[in-house]
């Protein structure tokens, strides 16, 4: 038996220091806009947690066309929201794959 994987897609604020107005604006301003495939590839990563995710599985769970999936991938790792977990799992094909996280479960 299979179970439902659920993930709730609402990007969670980037980190600020509450007292400062400044910290506040940069970090909304580095943040995915919500409803964005970017976002969307976001809170997948941050619900999945220290499992985090290869690209294969983003493609199938969310559900996102690879060409689509792969370069917001690769944006969020640019923008250091996403990084390599120095892990990898077998895909499908039995090839290894790395195991993306969101920033916030990476060493």
């Amino acid at each position: 038996m299979s179970q439902q994987l659920s993930i709730d897609f609402t990007a969670a604020p980037a980190p600020y220091q509450r007292h400062s107005r400044t910290s506040r604006a940069a970090a909304e301003s580095v943040e995915p806009k919500t409803g964005t495939k970017r976002a969307i590839a976001l809170a997948f990563l941050r619900g999945r947690g220290m499992a985090g995710a290869t690209d294969e599985e983003m493609q199938n769970h969310i559900p996102m066309n690879a060409n689509t999936q792969r370069p917001r991938r690769v944006e969020l790792v640019q923008a250091r929201l996403a990084m390599d977990s120095g892990r990898t799992r077998l895909t499908a094909g039995g090839d290894e794959a790395v195991v993306w996280l969101a920033k916030e479960y990476a060493k």
